[in-house]
């Protein structure tokens, strides 16, 4: 791959991360970790994105830090991963519209099987990120110490 193109993967793909983590904040997903990730892309092009990487790398971190803190956080986080899979297969199989439904049929489950898809792998994203943050964060306060310390160092030079 030339030196061009892969600029423009690069670039392509930090834009699409930091829009999907726009996205994900108000939508089910991880969307500060996808911010970060999109943001450290695009830092690797960008001197503005390079000056706002250290602030959102920290909280990124300490979000995903904080949301394996204790075993009831664990628990919730896992419950809603497990509910968008439910959910996007449910999309994904369609059954008809139940009687209780008060509007038409066509608004039952809008979006159909792209729907289904995009809360299947929201879910799978999820369990993957819950999944790393334990690894990373659960039992290992010298890991946020380090995400802190770094921090702390990046405002003082700031």
């Amino acid at each position: 791959m030339t030196r061009a193109a892969k600029m423009i993967v690069i670039e392509v793909l930090g834009w699409l991360l930091v829009l999907a983590g726009i996205a994900a904040l108000v939508l089910p997903g991880p969307g500060l970790l996808m911010i970060f990730a999109g943001v450290a892309l695009l830092s690797q092009r960008y001197a503005w994105a390079e000056r706002r990487l250290a602030p959102i790398k920290y909280r990124a971190l300490k979000g995903a830090a904080d949301s394996v803190d204790n075993k009831l956080r664990v628990a919730g986080s896992v419950v809603l991963a497990i509910w968008l899979l439910a959910w996007g297969v449910v999309w994904i199989w369609s059954p008809p519209a139940p009687s209780w439904w008060p509007v038409a049929d066509s608004w039952w489950l809008i979006g159909g099987a792209g729907t289904g898809v995009t809360l299947i792998l929201s879910g799978l994203l999820a369990i993957f990120l819950i999944v790393w943050s334990i690894r990373r964060f659960r039992g290992h306060p010298e890991a946020l110490e380090a995400v802190e310390a770094e921090y702390a160092e990046h405002k003082r030079r700031s």
